[in-house]
């Protein structure tokens, strides 16, 4: 496949809102679907902030979660955010590839993928 075309089709959702409300009704369930009903054909979600502390402590999101790895979703969070909180082991061990985003994000952004927060 090109690689523009590729580029195009990738969804990065950035999840900063320690609202769960937003986390349930819209985060989690656009990104869920996105991959699932292939709407996107590579969709990121970045757990960032406030948003990391509420997945540490909610466990209903955390199996939401488990289904968006099962679906394909790529799930990655902030290490600097996590450190902060003391929460970077809960979030590996739910799976999340855990590392300071800044640099990646800004590679993502470069190569033109669709961004949408929260």
């Amino acid at each position: 496949m090109d690689q523009k075309l590729q580029q195009a089709n990738e969804l990065i959702v950035l999840w900063t809102s320690g609202d769960r409300e937003v986390a349930l009704k819209m985060v989690f369930m656009y990104t869920f679907n996105s991959k699932a009903k292939g709407w996107w054909d590579d969709v990121c979600l970045i757990v960032w902030g406030p948003s990391s502390k509420l997945l540490a402590e909610d466990q209903e999101l955390q199996d939401y979660l488990v289904r968006m790895l099962e679906a394909g979703v790529t799930i990655q969070a902030c290490k600097a955010c996590a450190d902060s909180y003391g929460i970077s082991d809960v979030l590996t061990n739910l799976g999340i590839e855990v590392k300071f985003m800044g640099q990646p994000l800004t590679q993502m952004l470069k190569q033109n993928a669709k961004l949408i927060t929260f």
